[in-house]
């Protein structure tokens, strides 16, 4: 179940202030993300999705979208594979990850 990150007046609770951003570049790849914290889905449905989430690890897939994960703690690790096997950097098609600390939700 989904943690809520908000106070009943609508402000952030910094629980989870980090986020981490999986963009596609239109090829079916893997992704998995590891925290030294919590993690969790922001904006999707992690079962239509095909998306893991268990305690401070996510992992799925992506190939023309958006995958967006709050978290806490600090990134720990990120693994990309195309759909060949090939990991990034080695391969153009793996989806470019942006991770932002102390982001407000919005």
């Amino acid at each position: 179940m989904p943690r809520n990150t908000s106070t009943q007046n609508g402000s952030t609770n910094d629980a989870l202030p980090n986020l981490v951003t999986i963009v596609g570049r239109g090829v079916p790849s893997n992704f998995e993300i590891s925290v030294d914290g919590e993690i969790e889905m922001v904006d999707g449905e992690p079962l239509e999705e095909a998306t893991i989430v268990s305690g401070g690890v996510a992992e799925g897939t992506v190939d023309a979208g958006v995958r967006r994960f709050r978290f806490s703690g600090q990134m720990a690790n990120v693994r990309l594979v195309d759909w060949n096997g090939l990991e990034a950097p080695d391969s153009p098609s793996t989806p470019t990850v942006n991770v932002n600390y102390g982001v407000s939700q919005r």
